[in-house]
């Protein structure tokens, strides 16, 4: 082994959200920093993530568009997905982010390295048979899709979403494991190619995490939209069919369809990585952080999926950030993981941040929490775009608000202002005195909190 690269403060270990902008904000911070990529930088979130699964449920929402057009005074018909052009569309927007990301890892000077990483000490990392040297290592090598015991993941009939990603087919049928946020969006996006889809969600609801009316209004909207589920019991067994699969249930249902998607969530890189022999703390694959994301090791800190905070992007990104300031001496604050906005990016969409009714109880009492909801079937702009649904909002008595929820088309675009009233601890009236644009669906967080402050305008709280 051969010591190629050497005296760097930070040597980072991953590519995607969390590394990347480690490595930018350490190098903005005067840093000498390297990055360890054995893929392509970007990570889950660009190529397997956040943006390929949204370029589909855009796709999407155009069919549906196309086929709803008529109720717009517009004359248009639908004929077909050409999933082949759905992928070039697909990667064309990965790749013009990923090259301008890749522009901008340049531009700061960070050295790149492309290949498998490994800890090697607590202050190096091994990568085509050199060595990189740094006075502190950063972990962030990710996360993957998981499986269930004896459920062998085939990338034919059962596939992952990884497979999914990259499908170039419409399949006639699709059975999704798992009802949290990448079975519901995968089910909406396939729904709207024209697939018949039944979600299979061994919890009592669709996105269970989220706020119950949330998911509720899910449901309500999914059978709307012809989207099967079953509830609350657990997977069994699958086995292959003459022409797909078959699912059976702990409690004997069986459903058949051309493809099993595996939506049970992610699992951490960490296996094989050096971790263990370096002294890092460990549970289950994830790595062992504290509120700064230091881990037992001095020298060594992790981020993003591969510790056990909540899986988005966005947070690993706001993590790698952290480590890069307190790295550089800057003051730091620990990530308050509540007032992380969540958005599922389904039709319609789910997006939240703060509490949810049923913790808000568990932490002040029942008698201590006021909650109100607002139909967007009130919002003009709502009106306009033909969505329905609600907006509900989770207030501590006579205090603050501790919890927004949203379900409705373009929500996620609205959870913006729902961060800022969460994390800024604001009053009810505070929030009326704002005034929001009209029509726009924002102003129904307007007239929402007017209503929460006593002065409804267009509905009787």
């Amino acid at each position: 082994m051969t010591e190629a690269f050497g005296g760097f403060d930070l040597v980072v270990l991953g590519g995607g959200s969390a590394g990347y902008a480690a490595a930018l904000r350490g190098a903005q911070l005067g840093l000498r920093t390297a990055m360890v990529e054995k893929y392509r930088l970007g990570g889950t979130c660009l190529h397997n993530g956040c943006i390929p699964t949204k370029a589909l449920l855009h796709a999407g929402e155009i069919a549906d568009r196309t086929r709803e057009a008529e109720l717009f005074g517009v004359r248009a018909s639908f004929e077909s997905m050409d999933m082949a052009s759905v992928q070039r569309y697909k990667e064309d927007t990965v790749a013009g982010l990923c090259c301008g990301l890749t522009g901008l890892v340049k531009a700061r000077n960070i050295t790149y390295i492309e290949g498998e990483g490994r800890l090697s000490s607590p202050t190096s990392v091994d990568v085509n048979g050199q060595r990189v040297q740094g006075r502190h290592v950063l972990l962030a090598t990710g996360s993957v899709p998981k499986s269930l015991p004896g459920l062998d993941i085939d990338g034919d009939r059962i596939i992952s979403s990884d497979h999914a990603l990259v499908l170039d087919r419409v399949p006639k049928s699709a059975i999704i494991l798992g009802g949290g946020v990448i079975g519901v969006e995968f089910a909406s996006a396939w729904k709207s190619f024209g697939a018949d889809v039944t979600v299979i969600e061994g919890l009592k609801h669709l996105v269970p995490v989220e706020d119950e009316n949330s998911s509720k209004l899910l449901e309500r909207a999914f059978r709307k939209r012809g989207i099967k589920f079953n509830l609350g019991t657990f997977f069994q067994k699958a086995e292959y069919t003459q022409d797909g699969v078959k699912v059976t249930l702990a409690d004997g249902k069986e459903f058949e369809a051309e493809v099993l998607l595996v939506a049970v969530g992610r699992g951490p890189v960490s296996q094989g990585l050096g971790y263990e022999e370096q002294g890092v703390a460990m549970d289950r694959g994830y790595v062992l952080v504290d509120e700064y994301m230091r881990t037992n090791v001095p020298t060594i800190s992790a981020v993003g999926d591969l510790v056990p905070t909540l899986q988005l992007a966005h947070v690993g990104f706001a993590e790698g950030i952290l480590v890069a300031e307190r790295l550089a001496g800057l003051k730091t604050v620990p990530i308050d993981y509540d007032g992380v906005p969540r958005v599922t990016y389904c039709h319609p969409e789910v997006a939240s941040v703060g509490i949810t009714e049923a913790k808000a109880k568990e932490i002040y009492g029942a008698d201590k929490v006021v909650a109100l909801k607002y139909n967007l079937a009130g919002n003009g702009k709502s009106k306009i775009l033909n969505t329905a649904g609600e907006i509900k909002l989770v207030q501590v008595k006579d205090g603050a608000v501790v919890g927004v929820h949203m379900v409705g088309d373009r929500m996620g675009e609205q959870v913006g202002e729902a961060q800022l009233i969460y994390n800024w601890e604001a009053l009810p009236a505070e929030v009326a005195q704002l005034i929001h644009a009209h029509p726009t669906q924002n102003e129904a967080l307007g007239e929402a909190h007017l209503a929460l402050a006593g002065k409804p305008m267009y509905f009787q709280a």
